[in-house]
């Protein structure tokens, strides 16, 4: 027998005998009053609980006492240390311009979401333990909705660390999450706390109302998903008009009531017909239980034998009177356990029943994914709840139910991550179709559920079946399996943890709901690569200003102010930038920040913050990191401490503005060498040279071709076509993209890069996550942080290219702005982190809400394409036009890096055609068989050489 129901108090149906009656929830019995702890614990009791200019009532008071002890005991067993009071030197800050996640809820069911919150977030992950600690504000010019401040709070720390915070001015949370469980009256306030804020609000009444309602569910599930439910038969009065008229399927029949009295012959008919239905499948026994908001918490089943059609009949009549409108009474089929091991084998004894609960999480593109499975096991012939079982990994459960069988536990848990997101789009997919004042606000949102499933057999197979959804229940039996791991407890690695996708969606929603409505300027618009800038600008409300050379360019009509300023003159940057920000005190521009993503504007930008008093790295450093041979040359003289210094990634090189400095320098720099553009961007005339009069034949072919910004626009020519020697270094290729916030590491990624085709350099391959074993990974990250810092870069999101040799990491050059191609794209989809908004929170002088270990959610692996190797292809199997339309199927992923297709002796990529994977191998098979079917695999671009590295 399986029931899932979260049960509370008891309730007075006399149903007789067979009323299985069982309780879920910390709080039983009708006083209002909290329960009695079963953890008594040696924490200190003279804690300052209370909230000044926010008595509480005496009931009030003893829950939030409750919940204080209930958070001791929880840290107790989980090896934590005790709360520390800090509450009598109250917290100062900057109200509105910090990360606040604030939980309101028992902290048993949220703990393990605190302590990843603490983990990814230090500080800002807040627990209120009472309604009274928070307020509600009317916003300004935001009709019927309002702000959340936070005035005292337990606050979350890495290592476990917790304390008790007053907060003077009170902190504006810029993110919600209410348990809508708690004890008598505490729900009621968390739900009106909840309703109509300005902040992100991660469940509501509203939505809980729909999502914890069973009928609607199964109907929700039988119409848009693939999920198994219980064959179910709903009588309903008055139905809520959502499930009015609705389709449903073969299992599961809507019988709508006129009144709740008289109805003895329709229930005993559609009854007797549902027990005798094929839909009912094995089922030998189906249960009879109550559904509605009304119930929730304080419910029972009854179960009877299939046969005994008059006492289900019965049970029926008695619940019936029982029902207000938009309720309903459910005979469900109780679903079989499976008989495991599976098939063939003799079953254990006593039979076995499994319960599996997984917890699902809205993630980046509002797609679902599954984060954490445990399950419960226990006898067959009795009740099995959350709470009177012990959580176990999936394969551990089934291991004990008989079935270990390699294949077949995967198989599983392949068909329970299916369900568990099916479940979740379903839900969002509703969602979607409601008004904000069905939600419970503009911006409430489902972040997270949790699915409860039963393992049974359908057509000779293992399928879960989905029994109920509930919001906190699989979440707290996933944090009770994390606690059995390690005590003291540091936090589980994100992948390990349930919560860490639910943390990192909390985060980024802060972000956007921080950054809404703020004024940037934007120097340089950039070209093709660089569109998907005005769409994510609109999506997250940033009102964008724009500073652009080309008076036609199509930006210029998707900014509040355009101002035509020609910023490619680079020798004259300091006047601009005075009479750059002149222009913007005439215009009366409330500017919020500034910055700039286009290699050509960078040094104007840093100088423009100066003059207007934003936020931004030092101009000097800008220009350090801008100007290549100085980068190498003024790390090499950085020998710390601290140790490892900057100098161990500087490389040997030499600038070159003339004939005799290419002399001196084939001298001085070990050969073979590298030679580029001093102030380039692309790889636009890098080239391998071998000896003195490659060289010389390089640098006069530069000096002739590329004098100006006229002869290849973009790549930094606006500052001369100086050049620069530089020793070449074997190794791997690697870029490393950060991002600093007041000189700390906020979060890096780091992609590797596929071989050149030498003697050039321009890019051909790459693949994402990096296949670099941990301590490379770790070696790079701090090489590209550390010379960062050595050139006085402390604020930005920056773009770092190094080489991994036999010594260690070798710096190719510092990119002071976010990476470009198709990196930014790269890292939202795979990581869920958003440079371009990382980079304009740094310009507002917000610290970037980023989790702090974001965990790839898959590989993706990628080729170039250049108009010199592909031109035919591209004008045909493999045209825009093509690659778009696959693009849009799923099939690849594109970045389109330039507009024409014309062929130059300077290119630069025309487009990054990608293929993504549970693993590289799988990402790199698809795009191997991808390249050789559109034509852009040939004998001379040789796309599995290129590939070659991510093996």
């Amino acid at each position: 027998m399986l029931s899932l129901d979260p049960l509370g108090p008891k309730w007075d149906c006399p149903l007789g005998p067979k009323d299985l009656n069982g309780e879920e929830g910390p709080w039983r019995g009708g006083s209002g009053l909290p329960p009695i702890s079963c953890f008594p614990g040696s924490w200190r009791q003279d804690v300052g609980l209370d909230c000044k200019g926010s008595p509480e009532g005496a009931e009030a008071r003893a829950w939030t006492v409750y919940y204080y002890s209930l958070l001791q005991s929880c840290l107790q067993q989980a090896g934590l240390p005790e709360t520390q009071d800090r509450s009598q030197v109250p917290h100062t800050g900057c109200p509105g311009a910090e990360v606040t996640l604030c939980i309101l809820g028992s902290p048993s069911t949220f703990l393990s979401v605190l302590l990843e919150g603490g983990v990814q977030s230090p500080g800002n992950m807040l627990l209120c333990l009472s309604p009274a600690w928070l307020t509600k504000v009317p916003a300004p010019g935001e009709l019927g909705e309002a702000a959340l401040l936070v005035s005292k709070a337990v606050s979350f720390h890495p290592g476990g660390l917790t304390f008790l915070d007053d907060f003077v001015p009170p902190r504006r949370a810029t993110y919600f999450l209410a348990g809508l469980g708690l004890g008598s009256g505490q729900g009621r306030e968390a739900a009106e706390l909840a309703r109509n804020l300005t902040c992100p609000t991660g469940a509501s009444a509203e939505l809980a109302r729909l999502l914890e309602d069973r009928l609607l569910m199964r109907q929700l599930l039988s119409q848009q998903s693939q999920v198994a439910v219980p064959a179910t038969l709903a009588f309903t009065y008055k139905p809520p008009r959502i499930l009015q008229g609705g389709d449903t399927s073969p299992g599961l029949r809507l019988v709508e009531l006129s009144g709740k009295e008289g109805q003895e012959t329709l229930v005993k008919e559609e009854v007797g017909a549902f027990l005798h239905s094929e839909a009912l499948g094995d089922a030998q026994q189906v249960a009879v239980k109550l559904s509605g908001w009304r119930w929730r918490g304080r419910q029972s089943l009854c179960l009877h034998p299939r046969v005994e059609l008059g006492a289900v009949v019965d049970t029926v009549l008695a619940l019936l009177e029982k029902l207000e409108e938009e309720e309903s009474v459910l005979v469900e089929a109780m679903c079989p356990p499976a008989r495991l091991p599976f098939p063939g084998s003799p079953s254990t004894s006593p039979e076995m029943a499994m319960r599996i609960c997984a917890v699902v999480c809205r993630t980046q593109g509002d797609r679902p994914l599954l984060s954490k499975v445990v399950c419960g096991v226990g006898r067959g012939d009795r009740l099995l709840r959350h709470q009177n079982s012990l959580p176990r990994t999936l394969e551990v459960g089934l291991a004990q139910c008989g079935l270990s069988e390699a294949t077949q536990v995967v198989a599983v848990r392949q068909r329970v991550k299916e369900a568990a997101e099916a479940v979740l789009a379903a839900v969002l997919a509703l969602e979607a179709g409601l008004s904000a004042e069905q939600r419970g606000g503009r911006r409430a949102r489902t972040d997270f559920l949790g699915v409860d499933f039963a393992l049974t057999v359908s057509g000779r197979a293992l399928t879960p079946v989905a029994l109920e959804l509930n919001s906190g229940l699989c979440l707290e039996a996933c944090g009770m399996l994390e606690g059995l791991w390690a005590a003291p407890r540091l936090g589980p690695a994100a992948e390990e943890a349930a919560a860490a996708p639910l943390v990192e969606t909390m985060l980024r929603r802060s972000a956007r709901y921080l950054m809404e409505g703020k004024q940037l300027l934007l120097v340089g618009a950039g070209g093709v690569s660089k569109k998907f800038v005005w769409e994510a600008a609109r999506d997250y409300g940033l009102k964008l200003h724009l500073v652009e050379s080309d008076p036609n360019h199509f930006a210029s009509q998707l900014v509040q102010t355009f101002i035509h300023f020609d910023v490619t003159e680079h020798r004259k940057d300091e006047e601009n930038a005075r009479l750059l920000a002149e222009l913007v005190r005439a215009r009366g521009l409330q500017l919020d920040g500034c910055f700039s993503y286009w290699d050509d504007c960078l040094v104007l930008t840093a100088l423009l913050c100066q003059e207007l008093g934003l936020p931004c790295s030092p101009p000097a450093a800008v220009c350090l990191a801008k100007q290549k041979s100085h980068t190498q040359l003024h790390l090499s003289h950085c020998h710390g401490p601290p140790w490892p210094a900057p100098s161990l990634h500087a490389v040997a090189c030499c600038p070159l503005e003339s004939e005799a400095d290419v002399e001196r320098a084939v001298h001085q720099v070990p050969l073979p060498g590298v030679m580029k553009l001093e102030f380039g961007a692309g790889a636009v005339g890098v080239r391998l040279v071998e000896d003195a009069p490659q060289c010389h034949e390089h640098f006069s072919r530069i000096s002739r071709d590329l004098q100006g910004e006229a002869d290849h626009p973009g790549i930094g020519l606006g500052w001369g076509n100086a050049m620069l020697l530089m020793e070449f270094v074997e190794g791997t290729e690697h870029d490393v993209d950060l991002v600093v916030f007041g000189g700390r590491l906020l979060a890096a990624f780091v992609s590797d890069n596929g071989p050149t085709r030498l003697p050039g350099f321009t890019e051909t391959a790459a693949c994402m996550p990096t296949g670099l074993a941990p301590e490379q990974e770790a070696q790079m990250v701090q090489a590209a942080f550390r010379c960062c810092l050595g050139c006085g870069l402390l604020d930005g999101v920056f773009n770092v290219e190094l080489k991994l040799t036999g010594a260690g990491p070798r710096l190719i050059e510092i990119n002071p702005r976010m990476g470009g191609f198709y990196l930014r794209d790269w890292i939202l989809e795979l990581y869920g982190v958003d440079l371009l908004l990382a980079a304009a929170m740094v310009a507002c002088g917000l610290r970037p809400a980023l989790p702090t270990h974001p965990h790839a959610r898959g590989h993706l692996v990628g080729i170039m394409c250049l108009v010199s190797q592909h031109l035919q292809a591209l004008s045909s199997t493999a045209s825009r036009e093509t690659l778009q339309a696959l693009h849009d199927q799923g099939l690849l992923r594109l970045n389109l890096l330039e507009e024409a297709l014309v062929p130059g002796e300077y290119e630069e990529p025309y487009c990054s055609v990608a293929c993504a994977g549970s693993s590289p191998a799988e990402a790199r098979l698809r795009l191997l068989g991808l390249c050789q079917g559109l034509g852009i695999d040939g004998p001379n671009y040789p796309v599995a050489h290129f590939l070659s590295h991510f093996k």
